[in-house]
């Protein structure tokens, strides 16, 4: 596999420690209802402009609702070269989840 799956706390790790390129390939409008902190929306635009102008240095992290859709996606950028392609297991519904969860808590 040329990417790799992620969990949700590992996902929070990677953001503190190496601030990946966050990309939300949910629908707009889901993304405009709320996504992670500093998420990209991805369109076919901001797909074609990473292939041919992104640093494939810098790490990225990719989300959907359940966490398919993203696998698809983290594939496609890791077939183009980029070298740490993540793919949030459980997807944005996970990572909901679990801000409820840290709420509760507190």
């Amino acid at each position: 596999m040329k990417y790799k799956k992620i969990s949700i706390a590992d996902s929070e790790k990677l953001i503190k420690e190496s601030h990946p390129l966050i990309l939300d390939c949910r629908g707009l409008q889901d993304y405009k209802t709320g996504h992670l902190e500093d998420a990209l929306h991805v369109h076919e635009g901001l797909k074609e402009s990473l292939v041919k102008r992104g640093d494939k240095q810098r790490s990225l992290l990719i989300y959907c609702y359940y966490g398919h859709a993203s696998e698809h996606l983290a594939e496609f950028f890791a077939d183009f070269g980029f070298k740490d392609v993540y793919s949030l297991q459980g997807g944005y519904a996970s990572w909901q989840e679990s801000r409820k969860g840290a709420t509760d808590a507190a």
